[in-house]
């Protein structure tokens, strides 16, 4: 049981580094949308760690890894919105793919986290632009950045999920 605790932490501790990682090096600013707007690929380590090691690792890699993005780079009034929108993807992914390990729920899994991100967002930017129109500018990046994501890790999850499972990791419940 403690050795699961001593995993459960580093597992997650790394994949909030690197969702962070990915978040802040791997991206490219737009110049559209009310605030500029970010592609990056941060939702690939956070789906995949979501996928292999459940929903308390991706919630926490998810809220914790893109919100301190926001906060380290001068996204601070996005930050409370990414921890709670991004933890929630992160929360969905891995309660779908906990449950259902083939593929076609891996699928379904990140298209929720897709539905989550631009509602989500949209509604966060209503809530920071007091309007209803300056948050459609922003959808195409969102949209972008999940089926970006969402190719990479469909493509490298199965070679991954028998790596991780020959070490003897296993979710976390």
């Amino acid at each position: 049981m403690k050795e699961n605790k001593v995993q459960f932490i580093a597992v997650t501790a790394m994949a909030v580094a690197l969702t962070y990682v990915f978040t802040a090096f791997v991206n490219v600013r737009l110049p559209i949308a009310a605030n500029g707007g970010l592609i990056h690929l941060g939702n690939v380590p956070l789906f995949i760690m979501a996928i292999l090691f459940g929903k308390k690792t991706g919630t926490i890699a998810g809220g914790v890894g893109m919100g301190l993005f926001d906060l380290l780079s001068g996204w601070t009034a996005w930050a409370p919105f990414t921890f709670i929108i991004v933890g929630i993807m992160g929360y969905v992914v891995g309660a779908i793919t906990e449950k259902h390990d083939q593929y076609g729920w891996k699928v379904a899994a990140i298209f929720a986290a897709f539905v989550i991100k631009i509602v989500g967002y949209y509604i966060a930017e209503i809530i920071l632009y007091g309007n209803f129109v300056a948050p459609i500018t922003s959808v195409p990046g969102n949209v972008v950045q999940i089926a970006v994501a969402a190719v990479i890790v469909l493509i490298v999850i199965e070679p991954i999920e028998i790596a991780v499972k020959k070490i003897g990791i296993t979710q976390f419940a």
